[in-house]
């Protein structure tokens, strides 16, 4: 029996919780379906609490 797991390239926001969805992206902030948290730009800002992407860890941890 599997356990179940976080889809790969999920991000969470280490302060606030929030999560980016590569599968989902966020169209609101520039950022299309299908884009791999690498491709997501340098000064991406987390849309709930404003930190940056260095700030943002794999969401299974």
């Amino acid at each position: 029996m599997s356990t179940p797991t976080t889809p790969p390239g999920e991000m969470q926001c280490f302060f606030c919780g929030f999560v980016y969805d590569p599968a989902k992206g966020l169209p609101d902030h520039g950022i299309p379906p299908g884009t791999p948290w690498e491709d997501v730009p340098a000064d991406f800002h987390c849309p709930d609490c404003g930190v940056g992407k260095g700030d943002f860890v794999p969401s299974d941890m």
